[in-house]
């Protein structure tokens, strides 16, 4: 049975208050985190800091689930399992390399431990129960990326109702738009050394094939459809320009609206690499360097309580702008599983760009800070809605099954 309207509204306004008393913690915790940049699968002291703060509220934490030393489930106290359904409070604190935060996942992670927080202090009040996931390496810059894939794989979040977790970006929004399917390419080719002076003939250019490689990617882009990206960097081009290169290597990304389409251009792909290779008389190998990345499949009843609830304290919450780009996020994964949103919480102009040192710096900022503590109160309010309503929670449901095609 939900509970009554002023009951709801009384434990959402003690969650805020409590995001309001630990405020200089979470932006203390946001701004060490810009100032102690970690990459994927290495996210050792934020991950530790994480946790750390959630036990010291009453949180049981486990550490290294899903194999991934940095990734934890947090269970809150007064959960009542079996009774008002399962909320998952997703957290990602990973950072780019040489740009450190600078797609803010700092705010993501102190958003979702001040939501954490502010719910535990709430035990026994609301039926139901409340996980705060920590899922590593969002960012596809490490190999075996996609921290939240092996957490799905491995049952965390089996039995939960409802996933939710904020963004920074330009502006505050509900995100509602899909995200690009996505793949991770590594490719290598191995030629043989030889003296680049005295005798080249005797080797095989492995550079030579990556150049055919990548100028066969760039004619390709003309005969792809508009809504997909092929992008890559080279890896390793050689040890010294008097050696033939006798091995190099790069990644690739792959993106597409659709899942199908994506594995064909992925095929393409792998045959401008093979003709790189047939050129010049090298062998090559590839393979996935990270499993792909699924479409995003937003809840838009989930997505209009979390609005609701930005817009309650006081955020314009504008209607999602229509993009001819868009990214890629493992939180597409759980979306296909349980119905999922996240929302966008504006924090710099989109002059700064984006996976940006300017996005990095804004963070630290006092609109960082706000976004902060905007992103902890809605998501513990949009958690105390899912717990408390049941009618909301079967919604949720019938939307995800039907978008899935149940």
């Amino acid at each position: 049975m939900a509970m009554r309207a002023e009951e709801v509204q009384a434990l959402k306004e003690r969650a805020i208050r409590e995001v309001e008393r630990i405020a200089p913690l979470l932006i203390e915790t946001s701004d060490w985190m810009a100032d102690n940049p970690e990459i994927g699968l290495q996210e050792h002291r934020a991950a530790a800091k994480l946790t750390e703060m959630l036990e010291e509220f009453g949180a049981e934490v486990d550490r290294g689930i899903a194999g991934l030393p940095t990734a934890f489930e947090a269970r809150l106290p007064g959960g009542t399992p079996g009774q008002g359904g399962k909320v998952a409070i997703v957290a990602e604190y990973d950072a780019l390399a040489d740009v450190g935060h600078g797609c803010g996942h700092n705010i993501i992670a102190t958003s979702a431990i001040g939501a954490g927080i502010a719910l535990a202090t709430l035990a026994g009040q609301l039926p139901g129960s409340v996980v705060v996931l920590g899922t590593p390496a969002e960012e596809s810059g490490v190999p075996n990326a996609g921290g939240k894939i092996p957490v799905l794989d491995h049952g965390h979040f089996d039995g939960v109702d409802a996933a939710i977790m904020i963004h920074p970006m330009t502006e505050d929004s509900i995100s509602l738009g899909p995200s690009l399917v996505a793949h991770g390419l590594e490719i290598e080719f191995h030629g043989r050394p030889a003296h680049a002076a005295a005798n080249p003939h005797e080797g095989v250019n492995a550079l030579d094939a990556m150049i055919i490689f990548f100028s066969s990617v760039g004619l390709l882009r003309q005969q792809v459809r508009t809504d997909a990206r092929i992008h890559g960097v080279i890896t390793y081009g050689g040890g010294a320009p008097n050696v033939i290169p006798p091995y190099t290597s790069c990644r690739f990304r792959v993106r597409g609206v659709e899942a199908a389409y994506c594995e064909e251009l992925v095929g393409r792909i792998v045959a401008c690499a093979e003709a790189g290779a047939k050129a010049t008389g090298c062998r090559m190998e590839w393979r996935e360097y990270m499993r792909p990345y699924l479409n995003m499949v937003p809840s838009h009843t989930i997505g209009a309580t979390f609005r609701e609830n930005l817009e309650a304290i006081g955020r314009d919450v504008q209607d999602e702008r229509s993009s001819e780009g868009a990214g890629s996020t493992d939180f597409g994964n759980v979306s296909h599983k349980i119905p999922a949103v996240h929302a966008y919480l504006g924090i710099c102009g989109p002059e700064a760009g984006w996976h940006s040192k300017e996005v990095a710096a804004a963070t630290k900022t006092e609109r960082g800070h706000a976004a902060i503590l905007a992103g902890a109160k809605s998501l513990a309010m949009t958690a105390i809605d899912l717990l408390a309503d049941d009618a909301l929670r079967a919604e949720a449901w019938q939307e995800h099954r039907k978008a899935m095609g149940k």
